[in-house]
């Protein structure tokens, strides 16, 4: 799956699969969509997506990271430009929760995205390919 041109949003799951100790195909898949994005600058996550990471790889995952580690993770991610989940977003997420008839942790997920220019989306939570606020929801694991 190419990395478009645009900037990328990726959400927690796909982030948890790049950074499990695990090795998984789908670990693979995530990780090069990640080095893809890094390359050519074009990730971006959220204050949601990086506390998210942080409690599923120190407390989640089969192999558990430690504090030390997962906080790595963290200051790596935060070299790209990271939307911040304030009040306005999270009144803009419990309105496109209730009109898309999705979760609100998913709905606070796109209004991130859209608010980081992001024009895809990349998580296994939606439907591939649907559009929501102008951003593309692509599941970076689908055959």
């Amino acid at each position: 799956m190419p990395v478009e041109r645009a900037p990328g949003f990726v959400d927690t799951n796909v982030l948890v699969y790049a950074f499990d100790k695990s090795n998984s195909p789908k670990k693979r898949a995530a990780q090069k969509l990640l080095n893809e994005l890094m390359e050519t600058d074009l990730l971006r996550v959220s204050t949601q997506v990086l506390q998210e990471l942080f409690v599923t790889l120190t407390r989640k995952v089969s192999q558990p990271c430690s504090i030390q580690e997962a906080m790595a993770v963290l200051e790596d991610l935060t070299a790209w430009p990271l939307a911040i989940v304030d009040y306005a977003a999270i009144r803009s997420a419990a309105g496109l929760a209730d009109q898309a008839k999705i979760s609100f942790w998913d709905a606070l997920i796109i209004v991130a995205a859209s608010r980081a220019g992001a024009t895809v989306l990349y998580t296994e939570d939606l439907d591939d390919g649907q559009e929501i606020l102008g951003v593309r929801i692509c599941n970076p694991f689908a055959a």
